[in-house]
């Protein structure tokens, strides 16, 4: 299939009843590239085991009307056993999700499947009304979901989060509807996915219908993030704030560990990857003093606005995409969304490009830097689950941890707190009966503690073991040297 090639106008109108036309040279193009048409790679590095997308969201479509519809008109869409994406984080459209369950608690649509990551706000489908009619399946838990996923309410995807827009383009996870929130179109046409590019794009390309809610509060943010407003289908004006994350508070053990990563493991020139919450913050906090920084991530937050801002991060030193901060999503406050609003030193990509190891491999002295729930004296890390309790997801951790490892110069850190509570380390003999290992011993490079830097890179079972030791909190040294003897592991 090709797309048709038409000269034909496409007319939109707007709340304030403004109109404009404007022009395009080609129709929507085919949702599934084939031999004949591959697509528009837009950089030589990204991966070829990803599927190459078309990009037909950039498309006008001609002689289309847009018009604006009620919530519960614009999810009426929605069918019997549909997949419906729900977009990310802060972009998540609340007005669309509850007009949805409003519409399918009155009607006799059943078996719809929401697929999504992290999102704001509390979903409302977790009453005995929608038994059979919605069931939620994320891909990441988020704190909404966690104890419905544990009940066995809500269902839950183990991926890593690069390849999910490959089981959504693959048809491997069909999405039939994608629910989504976009800032307001420029002269052109074109709005903005935001504050969450990440899945978001992919599932836009697939779905069968486009519900989004038209925004002036989300920031215009570019690079991936563009698409013309001719291809959606259904769309809802709303003026809301987005909702802003509440800023963690500085808390002496994680700001030691932060600490100790700027002030060891990160050199003049490095490239970060590093998320939100308070040791993240603690590193960019002890950065201002590095020079010629880079970013390249799959989210960040309002930390790093001052290192820009101060002139630490310049991003001149990346081999991708040097000059720009590239990340996927984005969680902050209003400073944040300010700051990235139609700002060219922020690049939105696709997430199959941020977290693409041979990508992020590309850029030298790579820092990244992920979180982890228990790490055993072998160096196996859990970060998805508390024992057989599902806690999280694999998120973008094992792409960053290998990507990094692959830079040269690189360093893959996994940073935790030495204990979860007074009477539990997290340095422990075993994982527990259980728990995922999202990281292998293999991809174990940096451990770091409050206690100090474990350094497991090319070291044997009995280094790793003693290393990890020393960095644990002292009332649980003896246990685990105990432990170790047992296991024979000194």
């Amino acid at each position: 299939m090709k797309a048709l090639n038409l000269k034909l106008g496409c007319i939109m109108k707007f709340p304030d009843k403004t109109i404009f036309r404007c022009f395009s040279q080609v129709s929507r193009a085919p949702v599934l590239p084939t031999k004949e048409t591959e697509g528009y790679i837009a950089n030589k590095f990204y991966a070829d085991r990803f599927f190459p997308y078309p990009r037909q969201l950039r498309y006008r479509i001609p002689g289309k009307e847009i018009k604006y519809r009620s919530p519960e008109e614009a999810v009426s869409c929605v069918r019997t056993g549909d997949n419906i994406y729900i977009q990310s984080v802060a972009a998540a459209p609340q007005t669309l999700i509850k007009a949805l369950s409003s519409v399918v608690e009155n009607s006799d649509r059943k078996q719809i499947n929401l697929y999504h990551i992290l999102i704001d706000g509390e979903l409302p489908i977790f009453t005995p009304s929608f038994s059979g009619k919605i069931t939620s399946n994320s891909l990441f838990i988020g704190g909404n979901c966690r104890k419905h996923v544990n009940q066995g309410i809500a269902d839950y995807t183990p991926v890593f989060l690069g390849e999910v827009p490959y089981l959504f383009r693959r048809r491997i996870i069909p999405v039939d509807v994608a629910f989504v929130q976009v800032s307001t179109p420029d002269n052109f046409g074109y709005v903005s996915l935001g504050v969450s590019v990440d899945i978001t794009l992919s599932a836009l390309e697939v779905a069968r219908e486009r519900v989004a809610i038209v925004n002036p509060f989300m920031p215009r943010t570019l690079g991936d993030a563009l698409v013309h407003i001719s291809q959606l289908d259904h769309l809802v004006y709303e003026e809301k704030p987005l909702p802003e994350l509440n800023l963690p508070k500085e808390d002496p053990c994680r700001t030691k560990i932060g600490q100790l990563i700027a002030e060891h493991l990160i050199r003049d020139g490095a490239c970060l990857q590093t998320g939100i919450g308070a040791i993240p913050d603690a590193i960019l906090k002890y950065l201002r003093h590095h020079k010629d920084l880079g970013v390249h991530t799959e989210m960040f937050s309002d930390g790093l606005i001052e290192l820009v801002e101060n002139g630490n991060v310049t991003n001149e030193l990346k081999t991708v995409e040097p000059g720009k901060i590239i990340s996927s999503f984005l969680l902050g406050t209003s400073r944040l969304y300010r700051f990235v609003d139609n700002n060219p030193l922020v690049c939105m990509r696709d997430v199959t490009f941020t977290n693409d190891p041979g990508v992020i491999g590309k850029n030298d002295n790579v820092v990244a830097v992920n979180a982890a729930i228990e790490v055993d004296l072998t160096g196996q890390i859990c970060s998805d689950s508390i024992g057989e309790t599902f806690y999280s997801g694999f998120g973008g951790q094992v792409d960053f941890m290998r990507g990094a490892a692959l830079s040269e110069n690189g360093k893959a850190i996994i940073a935790l707190p030495s204990t979860g509570g007074r009477h539990h380390s997290r340095i422990v003999p075993n994982i527990k009966p259980g728990g995922g290992i999202v990281t292998t011993r293999a991809h174990a490079h940096y451990i770091v503690t409050e206690y100090g830097i474990a350094e497991l890179k090319g070291k044997s079972i009995r280094e790793r073991a003693k290393a990890l030791i020393s960095i644990a909190h002292p009332d649980f040294r003896e246990q685990l040297e105990q432990e170790a003897k047992r296991r024979s592991l000194l």
